[in-house]
């Protein structure tokens, strides 16, 4: 448990940090620095949360970042990232950027500000991506196998490896508590955005087809966001978690595309029809091998695919209800 801290969060409004402010807000101060390109703090009700106080600014600017920084700062979530692949491929110099020029500001701020020795912890989140197209049981150590440079859709993986790096550069020069954490598909209520899952399902609650790329046949391993939350948090209060860098997910909740848009359908009950379409590149295969957080945290995902989506369906189904999605 979190309690007592002083939590600075870069691109907290986002879909995974709503959910973590939600679950850490009670018992901890909380300063999000977000753009809000993405917003799910209001969505999960958080954004009016009295210890929660949200800071509108941009991680590439040094200067915004390093005022907003409080100097109680405990502890750093470093979640502030341009991610989802289309928005990648159409936007790949602002991927870079955003998602390395951020993690240097951060990292920065924290020294000149004098805060390293009073961080307890200091987490990045970086991406399954760096595994590249295809990653079966892919362990912590698996070495990263992203394409070549001159293809759009893997700046995000390559600049989230980058910013892995720098963290790691800095807790050796600076000693700095770093933890790394890397999410395998991540879903849940509150999601906004890009999200296959999300989509799926908003798509059968209006009874719309469900687009699937080529044959559907690509492999998935689902998290659900309260696992995902419960995982970040003991990277926070684990000293085993210090220097090391996490697989997070769920290799149980494993399956095809087509399989997963099958289920959604079912548990709907849903009369959408599944359209397959032209696959633009993509990843073959995805299933992460948790074993060292497993070992390390304690970390083990409890909630399943169906409970999952059940969940999830029923959050969207009443912001439907609501005209709010």
């Amino acid at each position: 448990m979190v309690s007592g801290e002083t939590v600075f969060i870069t691109g907290g409004a986002g879909f995974i940090g709503a959910n973590l402010i939600r679950r850490l807000a009670d018992s901890n101060d909380i300063y999000v620095l977000d753009n809000l390109t993405r917003n799910a703090l209001s969505p999960l009700g958080m954004e009016k949360h009295p210890r929660v106080k949200v800071i509108q600014g941009d991680i590439v600017d040094y200067g915004g970042l390093f005022a907003a920084l409080p100097d109680e700062t405990t502890v750093v979530l470093h979640m502030a990232a341009i991610a989802g692949i289309d928005t990648v491929t159409k936007r790949p110099v602002q991927t870079m950027e955003v998602n390395m020029l951020g993690t240097y500001n951060i990292l920065r701020a924290l020294v000149e500000k004098g805060l390293v020795a009073q961080l307890k912890r200091f987490v990045v989140f970086s991406t399954s991506e760096v595994f590249g197209v295809a990653a079966f049981h892919a362990g912590d150590q698996t070495p990263s196998a992203v394409k070549l440079s001159g293809e759009p859709r893997w700046c995000y993986a390559v600049s989230k490896l980058a910013g892995e790096y720098l963290a790691h550069s800095y807790a050796r020069q600076h000693g700095l508590r770093v933890s790394i954490v890397r999410p395998f598909n991540v879903y849940g209520p509150g999601q906004i955005g890009e999200g296959a899952i999300r989509n799926l399902i908003l798509r059968c609650l209006r009874n719309e087809p469900l687009l699937v790329q080529g044959d559907g046949t690509q492999i998935r391993s689902w998290c659900f966001v309260d696992d995902m939350v419960d995982a970040t948090i003991l990277a926070v209060v684990s000293e085993k978690a210090v220097g090391q860098a996490f697989n997070i997910g769920n290799p149980k909740a494993t399956l095809t595309i087509r399989s997963l848009a099958e289920k959604i359908i079912s548990l709907t009950g849903s009369s959408s029809p599944i359209t397959h379409v032209p696959r633009a590149p993509d990843v073959d295969l995805r299933v992460p091998d948790i074993s060292k957080a497993r070992e390390l945290l304690g970390y083990e995902p409890k909630v399943d695919l169906d409970e999952g989506i059940r969940r999830t369906i029923a959050w969207y189904r009443e912001r439907l209800g609501r005209g709010e999605e």
